[in-house]
């Protein structure tokens, strides 16, 4: 349970994480916030990574210690809690600065993660394609980079000053050095890989389809609903971050072929490292023409806003808060009437769907379709006989058309893609000119 912005009590979508004495890594969640914080998501963080939940506790004031994370005086009751709920490990819900992460340790002596750690290795486990695993390695070198110098504190030097240079000062820069120079080589391969994807993204857009990115919080349903749109087999599991790898399958609506990518899911606080190493992935985000926002409906409506929010800082810190969005609220299978009445009335624009039954599929692919539609740009052309070429591919592009020939080639009223309109006006007339006329700049 957590309170919620309208002072209500409401139950969270997450469970209590794992509640295991026996289990191997046992954690003692924390968090330092003005308000009471909604533990939840980290609780299901720690569960999706294999850690049980040995209890939690919180400090309410305005800012971290910055040197602690703790005040000193909450310092004492957290050692108390650890030996009490037998804990061996201290889970952070914010990202410790090197030297907070320090102290915290030696304050408390068990290891301290932090949530940013905690989303790494989540990371590191669901990847499963060759990017996937360069982007994780590029992501966990760059957060660990600054976090080397506790890796050596045996070996720190004896002495003070110029000329007493120790070997753990050598060691230090010796391993940042090869840190730098392995996150260098992953980024000119990660390189490689956008310019891979780059050139199937111009075969696609050749293609003249138009494109559907899926994109929302992590385990909205994303990748269900890519299956019930597409007929794809993407794998789906109640956990975290299943998906890291894009996936795009193509699908149909009133005859006109689109195509749909599935894509790596948000969450809040979502670490910058990651956003910076998945901007391949996330780049197909940026390069679609909708962007069919999916959130989790059975959600309560305070954590509902929370992730949309969250999922918008992401899309505007990566270029696309100016695309063209679509809300889907999926899983509506699981709410009464008069929650579905309740979210028509909040969220107006949004259509309501489950991915699991397919309902609402129907309100959705005509949401997707009116929203194309719009973008359409209408164009009379006239198109000499000797270019046929422009002419078959004005018919991939436009669809539905009227045409009749004259004189000087095919007269044609058209609504072609924005995007793609510049290839045709060299073709363009007046609507007011008669059919025989051929523009001058058909010649």
């Amino acid at each position: 349970m957590h309170r919620g912005r309208n002072g209500r009590s409401t139950e969270s979508r997450y469970g209590e994480g794992i509640r295991n004495p026996r289990a191997r890594q046992r954690a003692l969640v924390i968090a330092v916030a003005p308000e009471e914080p909604d533990l939840s998501e980290l609780r299901e963080l720690l569960r999706t990574a294999g850690v049980a939940v040995a209890g939690e506790l919180v400090q309410r004031r305005a800012q971290p210690d910055p040197d602690r994370y703790f005040g000193k005086g909450k310092l004492t009751e957290l050692k108390r809690a650890i030996a009490g709920s037998d804990a061996n490990l201290v889970a952070v819900d914010d990202e410790l600065l090197p030297r907070q992460e320090r102290n915290l340790e030696d304050a408390v002596g068990v290891p301290v993660i932090d949530r940013t750690a905690i989303i790494l290795d989540i990371f590191a486990d669901h990847a499963v394609s060759a990017e996937g695993n360069l982007q994780v390695e590029l992501a966990q070198l760059e957060y660990n980079l600054a976090r080397m110098r506790g890796l050596w504190t045996h070996l720190e030097r004896l002495g003070g000053g110029i000329g007493t240079r120790g070997p753990g000062e050598t060691q230090i820069e010796t391993d940042r050095r090869l840190a730098r120079d392995r996150i260098a080589a992953l980024r000119r391969r990660l390189e490689r890989t956008r310019e891979t994807r780059s050139t199937m993204r111009q075969e696609r857009e050749r293609a003249h389809l138009p494109t559907v990115a899926l994109a929302g919080y992590t385990n909205a349903g994303k990748s269900t609903l890519l299956n019930t749109l597409t007929g794809a087999e993407a794998g789906v599991e109640d956990r975290l971050f299943h998906t890291l790898d894009p996936m795009t399958r193509s699908f149909e609506i009133a005859g006109r072929s689109y195509l749909a990518t599935d894509t790596v899911g948000f969450i809040r606080k979502l670490p910058h490292q990651l956003v910076d190493a998945f901007a391949a992935t996330l780049e197909e985000t940026l390069r679609a023409d909708l962007i069919v926002h999916v959130v989790d409906a059975s959600a309560p409506e305070d954590e509902l806003l929370e992730m949309v929010d969250a999922v918008e800082e992401v899309l505007a810190e990566i270029g696309a808060d100016g695309k063209p969005r679509l809300l889907a609220l999926n899983k509506v299978d699981l709410l009464d009437p008069e929650r579905r009445r309740e979210l028509s009335f909040r969220h107006q624009s949004a259509v309501q769907v489950s991915a699991a039954t397919g309902e609402g599929l129907e309100e959705l692919h005509s949401a997707i379709e009116a929203r194309f539609l719009s973008t359409l740009r209408p164009m009379e052309l006239l198109v000499p006989y000797r270019d046929g070429g422009s002419l078959s591919e004005l018919h991939d592009v436009a669809g539905e058309m009227e045409r009749s020939d004259t004189a000087a080639g095919v007269r044609v009223r058209a609504r072609v893609p924005a995007g793609l309109a510049q290839r045709f006006e060299r073709f363009e007339v007046n609507g007011d000119s008669p059919d025989g006329d051929s523009p001058e700049t058909s010649e």
